[in-house]
């Protein structure tokens, strides 16, 4: 199946907010979040209960999820949106550099990258990116969370921070032993 540049009927395309109106979103999303998972261990429920929330609250949001760590790449996880990359090589793409990095990379236009290695395009809707790396408490790398906007420079380090304190808040307290389960 390959990417058509028609936006599904039911994707909504992004709508750019004023910084401050940003942070008043975010500050919502995160107490609806951690009202919900203030109690949960389980990580597939978090990384569903996320990306419900700040695609419900963040207008600028058309993509919004998980790559999971799996045998020396990314899988596709929770996500909300049109269909996703399935796999993702470490050496390909944002969510790639994101990985192998350690470091969250936001990337104001995406389709001036370099296509297939620098930029891997599953909806050309897609025009801009933040990808965040998520860390277990023993800071292995276990996942990325990939945000797309169907607008230019849709993300800056208004959302890199509350992105990296969320993934750190509710994913830090993981432990791979214990509670690393999509089940």
């Amino acid at each position: 199946m390959s990417a058509s540049a028609e936006m599904p009927y039911f994707i909504k395309p992004s709508i750019n907010v004023s910084p401050a109106e940003k942070r008043s979103l975010y500050d919502a999303a995160l107490q609806a979040i951690d009202a919900n998972l203030s109690a949960e261990s389980n990580l597939f429920l978090k990384m569903v209960t996320i990306n419900a929330l700040l695609k419900t609250y963040l207008p600028h949001y058309y993509w919004v999820g998980f790559y999971i760590m799996d045998e020396g790449k990314l899988k596709v996880g929770p996500y909300q949106g049109t269909l996703g990359c399935l796999y993702i090589e470490l050496n390909r793409g944002v969510c790639g550099k994101a990985a192998t990095t350690g470091k969250t990379q936001i990337v104001g236009e995406v389709h001036s990258l370099a296509q297939g290695t620098d930029h891997i395009a599953c909806d050309p809707n897609s025009q801009s990116e933040i990808v965040v790396p998520v860390f277990d408490a023993q800071q292995n790398l276990i996942a990325v969370f990939d945000v797309d906007s169907t607008l230019p420079y849709s993300f800056d380090e208004i959302d890199q921070m509350y992105l990296e304190q969320m993934m750190k808040k509710h994913f830090t307290v993981v432990s791979l032993k214990t509670n690393y389960s999509l089940n």
